[in-house]
């Protein structure tokens, strides 16, 4: 598998991501589970299948370009608003970079790395450890990457964030991912519930960190990314359940301006697993 992996990082991007859309519509085509799944997530969101139909290939294309993304160096095409993550760097206070599970996420970071950790030290981010021993390993090495320091999802792991960011460094984290019991709360998610993770507010509210919302698009035809920067469209409230919503109403904003990259299959709305609850509250005591 690993020898696989690597041949699969020398494919040329179109080919990858032609393959990649394959995949998608097969997984689409083989799983009523997922069908269900993304027409419902789609709809809640006020989507028609006709308009989102894209995101099924998109999909596959996330997969295929793994290999690349995680072995080689991939530049992105066109960056936007770099003016407005320099002005947050000036602030002095650390930046949280929130990307939601669109387009090329992965390289979200990559990309602001690429970018910044030379002048402002590396990007943290949280990743969970892979069952098989191969691909742990390699996610660990690609996610260590230069520019970029990977932590566990464990308490230690945002001990390390919250410290990055009292360094006046970045942390880059994907808030509409379903986090472990206790570790999150009930919040509207295009206007029902989803259990949502706290900590991505925790973080901005104990360090004043700026809140950068990030996404990656693919361009067509395996052409490329493009990047985007924007700061957060409101005053984050200084109450936490309410900063939660208010970063869910964020997540929501950055998905609408390309929800056909969306994962709209992602399982948004399930009950949240049990897990030993790792808290920046707790973080923060250390």
């Amino acid at each position: 598998m690993p020898t696989l992996f690597r041949f699969l990082s020398a494919v040329p991007l179109p080919l990858a991501h032609l393959i990649g859309a394959c995949m998608g519509w097969l997984a689409w085509a083989f799983s009523p589970t997922y069908r269900r799944r993304f027409a419902a997530n789609s709809a809640q969101a006020g989507y028609t299948f006709a308009q989102v139909r894209p995101a099924v290939g998109h999909a596959g294309r996330m997969v295929a370009e793994l290999p690349r993304l995680w072995l080689k160096q991939t530049p992105v095409n066109t960056v936007h608003g770099t003016d407005v993550v320099e002005q947050a760097w000036a602030k002095g206070k650390g930046i949280l970079f929130l990307t939601p599970h669109l387009g090329c996420f992965e390289l979200s970071v990559q990309g602001a790395a690429s970018l910044w950790s030379q002048a402002h030290g590396p990007i943290t981010i949280l990743y969970r450890p892979a069952k098989q021993p191969w691909l742990a390993q390699m996610m660990l090495t690609a996610r260590n990457r230069g520019g970029i320091q990977a932590v566990p999802t464990t308490l230690s792991g945002v001990r390390q964030m919250i410290k990055a960011l009292r360094k006046g460094q970045a942390v880059g984290l994907l808030p509409d991912q379903v986090p472990p019991h206790g570790q999150g709360q009930w919040a509207p998610f295009f206007g029902k519930d989803a259990y949502t993770m706290t900590l991505a507010a925790r973080l901005a509210l104990q360090t004043g960190a700026s809140v950068i919302l990030a996404r990656c698009e693919r361009l067509p035809a395996g052409r490329g990314y493009e990047l985007f920067f924007e700061a957060l469209p409101m005053q984050l409230s200084e109450q936490l359940d309410a900063a939660v919503v208010q970063l869910n109403q964020a997540m929501e904003h950055t998905i609408q301006q390309c929800p056909t990259q969306y994962l709209w299959g992602y399982g948004r709305y399930k009950q949240p697993r049990q897990e030993a609850a790792a808290s920046a509250d707790e973080g923060g005591a250390a």
